[in-house]
């Protein structure tokens, strides 16, 4: 065989008899993931702010075309980790999200602007940049920026819903002009949307207080006080029939004792009673996320989701 830079499909296979040898079959479209880690989306006040990007990747998805771009894109999954609003360990749940990817989702985690250096709704606007981001850098990245939604976890989802609802393209805060950040779905996982009822979180001992997760996130006040500010945090409370926001798929587990059910419960409630499309999954017995909440059954219905609606 000469030696030279082979094109695969000019590679000649190896097909010699071998005893014993089993062959295995390949169609070149097994699934696997390509991880491209800390990609800056912005910068603001010097403070840079990155994704990780995780991306579908196989044999026949790896040619690339004369101009650059790859064979396939794929639907794009905005990530929103969880973190009580606080600096986020956007690794810590890597090998459960690039299950999403495996599914054929890009998938960009966000790491947003914690609590103690800005404050609501500046994750949201930080999760609505990134959607922008991707958008413009989607021949790079694979991804189709017509299909385009939003996920989180716990204060993730709070954000992620939110990031649904703010409509912000028009402002001083959007950094990619004239680029949309609009999504076709929202996924959210145990997110932390309400604030109004006592037990909403139910190990927190200072509840609402100006040091709470909760507290911190408006900026250190007293939301047991300030009503209007505590409204102003819980996703139901600004929502009404003249609301704009996609379709939203809810998981909570029964027996979670960082967010009570109820948030994702009258969320859910709240969307139905003002016309809007909200589907809700309650997991029996699962605490604040877990492996319950990445199992085929979970990943399955928000693939089902997903593909209804991009």
């Amino acid at each position: 065989m000469e030696v030279r830079a082979w094109e695969y499909d000019e590679f000649p296979a190896f097909d010699e008899d071998v005893e014993g040898a089993v062959w295995l079959e390949t169609t070149g479209d097994e699934p696997g993931v390509r991880y491209v880690p800390n990609v800056e989306y912005q910068s603001v006040g010097g403070v840079p702010r990155v994704l990780q990007i995780l991306i579908p990747n196989s044999r026949n998805a790896k040619a690339p075309r004369e101009d650059g771009a790859a064979t396939r894109t794929y639907p794009c999954i905005v990530y929103v980790q969880g973190s009580a609003w606080m600096k986020q360990d956007v690794y810590a749940n890597l090998p459960c999200i690039a299950r999403l990817a495996d599914l054929g989702y890009v998938v960009a985690i966000v790491q947003y602007c914690e609590s103690g250096i800005g404050v609501f709704p500046d994750p949201v606007r930080d999760a609505r940049n990134a959607v922008r981001f991707m958008r413009v850098h989607a021949k790079e990245y694979a991804v189709d920026p017509n299909r385009m939604a939003v996920m989180g976890d716990s204060s993730g989802g709070h954000t992620a819903v939110y990031a649904g609802i703010l409509h912000d393209d028009k402002s001083e805060h959007n950094l990619f002009p004239g680029v949309s950040a609009e999504v076709d779905a929202i996924v959210n996982f145990y997110g932390s949307t309400d604030l109004t009822f006592e037990d909403s979180n139910p190990c927190t001992t200072n509840h609402n207080e100006p040091d709470s997760p909760e507290g911190m996130q408006m900026g250190g006040i007293d939301l047991n006080e300030d009503r209007a500010a505590c409204e102003r945090l819980s996703v139901r409370c600004n929502i009404d029939e003249r609301t704009q926001i996609s379709p939203v798929i809810h998981f909570h587990g029964t027996k979670d004792r960082t967010v009570n059910a109820r948030c994702s419960v009258l969320l859910h409630e709240r969307l139905l009673a003002t016309g809007h499309e909200t589907s809700l999954y309650l997991l029996r017995g699962a605490d604040h996320g877990g492996p319950e909440f990445w199992t085929p059954e979970v990943l399955g219905t928000v693939d089902d989701f997903l593909r209804r609606h991009l």
